[in-house]
């Protein structure tokens, strides 16, 4: 393809909110002029969609990779928060997925990981200060302040948490938030310290109060939490006060589609295309000073060709003038330059994992399926020769956090939403520290669980007997550099195989991902201990 050519179709200008039919001429990777004209194909020209907060580890796909599996839906750019990896490897890790992204051209804008560790309850691999923190703001490539996950030390005066908020500020760059279910006088404190996002709204009244004291709400639909349906009606009176992100979005979907399908409901829901393609576009782009082109003159040649609103096929991805994706086909190959890892954890055995009965009765972690909150349960324990022990015919199982980061003691809890009927089911992918956890019918199958993951420095696997399903995750434990295709193609065998073993829940692995996510409620198990999310301190399974 030549540096200039012509597109022609009908354009959708959603700066200042039109649609009209005409043509763009593209030289040397930028739109040299936007022009009027009757006779033109029939297809619709419209900017390249962008992700307003995702962590792409969650893909397990590097960044190089995940842009090639995204750029096919039309995405050209994303607002990205290197938090995961972060938690393991630090400033090495940022640096990682930032020089990963530039071997392809898709566009991926990292912020600075406020919350490494997110909190002091759980062990990290990293911890980054406010001065990490204020060099890495420094930094042209580095867009804005990552969620600050931390809220309680935003409202109760955290000098460090301050500190990395002022920096922000200093550098003039955005923060972006993270305050599930926070209303009121806590909610305009939170604003007020200079917080601008938020993509943990559950309710339209909570999104209404946030967006009343001046923050934008990021919508959010990825494999994790589903927020959408709730959400888009804020769409008909707060356009210019949202955005779309998926936030978490697992190999498999991402396969499926990304903020395209998003743009594609909404439309048949009866919304105004214009308004859709605003809150994943000119929104994001100009909230974060965002590098990518919006089909004005002098913009930078990032557009995508669509075949009409109802069907939303994505025909063309053009990403610097240049085409990066046609007809579902991404057009750019990747490379590897490091799998940068860090694992210490040693082999466990079955004795590791006793929990000597000082009670009949425990509180146990209530999974919800497709939800990243938990419940709190008193059940009675099974017991035998003195020792708690997973109890599959009462949806009862032993679950196991372990340190990767050194050698250490398991921590142990027992939980019910899993419903595994045999065998067990382990991850490094554990957010937010990402150390091994488990869980399973037997303490025998959940050591040989994690004992795989620690031969293989990382991954996710699936055991039942001598049966196992496994996934290696060589970089930082959490991603691999395999091709995409055939890495959805195995998370779609582990949670067969998961489900083969009972589990009921839609994406099992998901939903075991956040089981130590100590900052959403209610009861979480990190590598320290059982932890109670609404009074933020540990707790015991014995403590009724």
């Amino acid at each position: 393809m030549t540096d200039q050519f012509n597109v022609e179709g009908t354009i959708a200008d959603v700066v200042n909110g039109n649609l009209f039919k005409g043509g763009i001429s593209v030289s040397n990777g930028k739109i040299l002029k936007v022009y009027k004209k009757e006779n033109v194909p029939d297809q619709l020209i419209l900017p390249g969609l962008v992700d307003a907060h995702v962590h792409i580890e969650s893909s397990m796909l590097v960044p190089s990779e995940f842009a090639r599996l995204a750029v096919v839906h039309g995405t050209v750019a994303t607002v990205s928060d290197p938090h995961e990896i972060a938690n393991v490897l630090g400033k090495e890790g940022v640096n990682f997925m930032i020089r990963n992204s530039k071997t392809v051209p898709f566009k991926i804008f990292f912020g600075a990981p406020s919350c490494v560790p997110a909190t002091n309850f759980e062990s990290s691999g990293a911890h980054l200060g406010p001065r990490d923190i204020d060099q890495l703001m420094a930094r042209d490539d580095i867009k804005y302040l990552s969620e600050m996950m931390n809220y309680p030390g935003v409202l109760f005066n955290d000098p460090e948490v301050h500190a990395k908020l002022d920096t922000a500020k200093k550098h003039n760059k955005p923060i972006d938030g993270h305050a599930p279910g926070l209303t009121g006088d806590q909610a305009r404190q939170y604003i007020d310290a200079g917080i601008s996002t938020d993509h943990e709204c559950f309710t339209v009244d909570e999104a209404l109060e946030k967006i009343g004291y001046g923050m934008k709400v990021q919508i959010r639909e990825g494999s994790a939490a589903k927020n959408f349906d709730t959400l888009i009606p804020l769409i008909s009176n707060h356009r210019d006060h949202i955005m779309l992100c998926s936030d978490d979005k697992h190999p498999d979907d991402l396969l499926e589609g990304h903020i395209n399908l998003l743009i594609k409901k909404a439309i048949h829901m009866g919304y105004d295309p214009m308004d859709v393609l605003r809150v994943c576009t000119l929104n994001p782009v100009n909230h974060y000073q965002l590098e990518v082109g919006l089909l004005q003159e002098g913009d930078s040649a990032d557009f995508i060709v669509v075949n009409n609103f109802a069907d939303f096929d994505i025909e063309k991805v053009y990403i610097n003038g240049k085409l990066a994706a046609e007809n579902g086909q991404c057009l750019f190959t990747t490379k590897m330059d490091a799998k940068p890892n860090i694992f210490k954890a040693k082999p466990i055995t079955v004795s590791d994992l006793n929990v000597t009965a000082t009670g009949r009765k425990i509180k146990v972690i209530r999974a919800l399926d497709g939800q990243l909150i938990t419940k709190t349960e008193t059940v009675e324990a099974r017991i035998a020769d003195n020792l708690i022990v997973s109890d599959p015919d009462h949806d009862i199982l032993k679950m196991v956090v372990l340190n990767r980061y050194k050698d250490a003691h398991p921590a142990m809890a027992f939980i019910r939403g899993f419903g595994l009927k045999s065998g067990a089911m382990a991850s490094t992918v554990a957010h937010d520290s990402h150390n091994i956890i488990a869980v399973g019918t037997t303490d025998e199958e959940i050591v040989h669980a994690i004992n795989l993951l620690i031969k293989s420095k990382g991954g996710i696997v699936v055991v039942d007997g001598s049966d196992q399903v496994h996934l290696p995750l060589p970089v930082a434990g959490i991603m691999t550099n395999q091709n995409g295709q055939e890495v959805a193609g195995l998370y779609n065998q582990l949670n067969r195989a998961a489900k083969k073993l009972g589990s009921t829940l839609h994406a099992p692995f998901m939903t075991l991902s956040f089981m130590a996510l100590l900052v959403i409620p209610e009861l979480k198990l990190s590598d320290q201990g059982l932890f109670d999310g609404n009074k933020f301190q540990f707790t015991s399974m014995f403590d009724i």
